[in-house]
């Protein structure tokens, strides 16, 4: 093999598979649960196979210039198929990330809550919430149980791609919730403790976009939950009519 064939080589499964291996190893000794190592790195491993089906089949490549009509129709029926078969494959890859739950027949039913979806909720909430107001925490045992009735309204394929849906409603909305924290957020005249405590969490991004996209859902587990009512009844307030 010369210089420039080792510098173009691809990493092998065996190299992979010691770099996958490695990670967990590490990530036990920082007293992450392997199951929840295991989750994450499928979760990566199949976004990067969609991130790729994504770029091959909106890519506008074309083929050569010069080389038939003929040759373009395969250039074309393969670039399909490498697409196609590259989202087989994160589909399959994002299942074994998403079914060590055996109670779990799929990833599109809902089902229990488990920690590595709550840390990446907890990951996802923060930097949004920090875009529009300063640090102003709920006791954690009140953000936890608000997060689980949160979480409990999806299925595990959508708390697998949460983070993008609250990246969405957040530029969506951003005019509104700035707004929203302004008048009722932390350095606002309005109290911590009392009707609209929630917008003092960081937790109320993720209540909020629930409000909008499945409340049904969210009042039952809510209501499961046995939170604070007026909690929920006074961030729909200061929302305005629309969350109800």
């Amino acid at each position: 093999m010369n210089a420039a064939d080792e510098g173009r080589q691809q990493l092998d499964a065996a190299s992979v598979l010691n770099a996958k291996r490695t990670l967990l190893q590490l990530l036990a000794r920082a007293g992450v649960w392997s199951g929840d190592a295991e989750e994450l790195i499928g979760l990566v491993e199949a976004g990067a196979l969609a991130l790729a089906h994504t770029e091959i089949g909106g890519s506008g490549r074309s083929a050569p210039e010069g080389n038939g009509e003929h040759y373009e129709a395969g250039w074309r029926d393969g670039t399909r198929a490498v697409s196609d078969e590259l989202a087989d494959i994160a589909e399959r890859t994002l299942r074994r990330a998403l079914a060590p739950d055996p109670t779990v027949s799929s990833p599109d039913d809902r089902s229990p809550v488990g920690r590595a979806e709550m840390e990446r909720a907890k990951v996802a909430i923060t930097p949004l919430y920090l875009s529009y107001t300063a640090v102003s925490e709920l006791d954690p045992d009140a953000t936890e149980q608000v997060l689980t009735a949160v979480l409990s309204t999806m299925s595990p394929r959508q708390r697998a791609g949460y983070a993008g849906r609250l990246t969405e409603f957040s530029t969506t909305h951003h005019a509104r919730l700035e707004r929203l924290y302004a008048e009722y957020g932390p350095g606002s005249a309005i109290a911590i403790h009392g009707r609209y405590s929630l917008v003092h969490s960081p937790t109320s991004v993720a209540v909020l976009e629930r409000l909008a996209a499945a409340p049904a859902a969210l009042h039952e587990e809510w209501d499961a939950a046995e939170l604070p009512p007026a909690w929920l009844d006074g961030l729909i307030t200061a929302w305005g009519p629309a969350a109800a």
